[in-house]
């Protein structure tokens, strides 16, 4: 049951933890100034005092409109069981998967729990917590910093950047650079994904354009020369569409794969047929869409030099 604290006496070890989000923040500072606080904050009651898990963005609220108590409930005395309950209901509460990454790093790190131990209390599988594990030790403190701070958004990251480090081997420095240049403009995830593709598969002039904080030109130079689907032909358009939906699709198969939520044998026997043919052209398309992908370099080569 929810109680009311002062919000002087939570401590906020944890609020690096969490990713920040100034537009989520502004309309909740509006909801909470005409409502109140409806969901309570989540902690944890150690022998030191509350440690806040859960509900930084509605504190942040609160001390800008001068509210000095807010509802709080605790999930109990231990830290790290704490943790792993936030985490158990965090379908309800929303955490993200790399929010997800960084409490299962303070749970191996700070509270010696192994993955094994981790998936039997969530009820996960151990490549779930693996994943996670993953995300956080290929990620540099520069870009974490970034992503959290809401300077550069998490999808971003995921989905686009992620795919150049797996793919063509791209250094954490490179993508240090490129987080660091780009971070805190207001861009789209379009826009981001535009100008990654430019800063490592374009010319060095190019690059340089982008650390010097060229962003609008840069983006200008993309768009005009790449982004005309006017400047096309007809069987040009389509075969841009299909491998636009390719690429999206093959990010939403790797994303959801992973799912524990698939439990019935008739889904798991459909998905064997389908995933078998997809196996049996996979070595056909990989080559096509490789030899594509070469045919396709020098001109994008010889557009981002432009």
């Amino acid at each position: 049951m929810a109680k009311q604290v002062e919000i002087t006496s939570l401590d906020l070890r944890y609020e690096s933890l969490r990713l920040k989000s100034a537009g989520t923040e502004r309309q909740l500072l509006v909801s909470i100034s005409q409502h109140g606080i409806r969901d309570s904050l989540q902690g944890v009651d150690t022998k030191a005092g509350r440690v806040l898990l859960d509900g930084f963005k509605r504190l942040r609220c609160a001390q800008k409109l001068a509210i000095a108590i807010v509802p709080y409930n605790s999930l109990g005395s231990d830290e790290a069981l704490a943790i792993i309950e936030l985490m158990r209901i965090s379908n309800a509460k929303n955490l993200s998967i790399l929010e997800q990454a960084k409490l299962i790093d303070e749970l191996n790190s700070v509270h010696k729990m192994s993955n094994s131990e981790i998936a039997a209390h969530l009820e996960k599988s151990k490549a779930w917590v693996s994943v996670r594990a993953g995300i956080i030790a290929e990620m540099s403190e520069c870009v974490m910093k970034k992503i959290f701070n809401g300077h550069f958004p998490v999808y971003a990251y995921m989905y686009t950047l992620r795919q150049f480090i797996r793919i063509n081997r791209i250094s954490k420095a490179d993508i240090d650079e490129f987080v660091t240049a780009v971070s805190g403009k207001n861009l789209s995830i379009r826009d981001i994904e535009t100008l990654a593709h430019g800063y490592f598969k374009g010319s060095e002039d190019f690059r340089k354009q982008i650390k010097n904080g060229n962003i609008s030109w840069s983006l200008s130079r993309l768009k005009d020369r790449s982004a005309k689907p006017t400047d096309c032909t007809p069987i040009e358009r389509s075969m841009l569409k299909d491998l636009e939906i390719v690429q999206k699709y093959m990010q939403r198969v790797i994303s959801r794969s992973h799912d524990t939520r698939y439990k019935s044998n008739v889904f798991f026997a459909q998905t064997n047929l389908i995933t078998g043919g997809i196996l049996r052209q996979l070595k056909i398309f990989s080559k096509a869409v490789k030899e594509f992908h070469d045919k396709s370099r020098q001109a994008s080569s010889d557009l981002s030099a432009q």
